[in-house]
């Protein structure tokens, strides 16, 4: 199964009367080959959503929006460039390209609201939803393998927001704004170490 590292950012908290503004996203294949990175902003339709305390997390304004595609024309374009990547061939004029997505697994941090988001924005455009409903979610991951580790007496983070678990792996954002693509980089990343992590684990009885 592929696997699409994704991470949103948005004009607020809630997927029923916020919108997404920028899409980030690395691609994966089965055995986690990366095949490409894709970053777009949008452009929300309502704009009396958009929020200063957002803006605040993510440094885009209405104004950096001005020339970002609509929604409606950036979830066909996502679809097909996974396709593109994992070297899936689409026959000509096929719009639903459910039967050669619904194995893509969609991954990130507290990813099941990125998933609402992006499954509102579905609706919304009354598209079908393409992609697996298997997540894979780096904050559940953590959770399990931290507790694993502080049983052993290793030392581990406090919290587990994406700064944290990457801080325990020696990575970091390059700024202190939440670039879409950047944090989904940085969550392929974290994912990968927790997934060597695992690898080392032996289970005694």
């Amino acid at each position: 199964m592929p696997y699409l590292v994704l991470d949103l950012e948005m004009t607020g908290p809630e997927p029923d009367y916020n919108e997404i503004i920028q899409i980030g996203a690395v691609l994966f294949d089965d055995n986690w080959v990366r095949k490409g990175q894709y970053l777009t902003n949008v452009y929300p339709e309502n704009e009396e959503a958009f929020s200063s305390s957002s803006e605040k997390i993510h440094n885009l304004s209405l104004a950096d929006l001005q020339d970002a595609p609509m929604m409606y024309d950036v979830l066909p374009e996502l679809e097909e460039w996974i396709c593109k990547e994992l070297s899936i061939r689409v026959p000509a004029g096929q719009l639903d390209r459910t039967p050669y997505l619904r194995d893509v697994i969609i991954c990130g941090q507290s990813v099941i609201n990125d998933i609402n988001f992006l499954k509102e924005a579905y609706r919304y455009e009354k598209l079908k939803w393409p992609y697996s409903r298997v997540l894979l979610d780096l904050h559940t991951l953590s959770y399990f393998t931290f507790r694993v580790l502080r049983a052993n007496g290793r030392k581990v983070p406090d919290r587990l927001s994406l700064t944290a678990i990457a801080s325990y792996f020696g990575l970091a954002r390059e700024d202190g704004f939440h670039n879409a693509l950047e944090d989904a980089e940085l969550t392929a990343k974290c994912l990968a170490e927790v997934f060597k992590l695992a690898d080392t684990m032996k289970l005694t009885v």
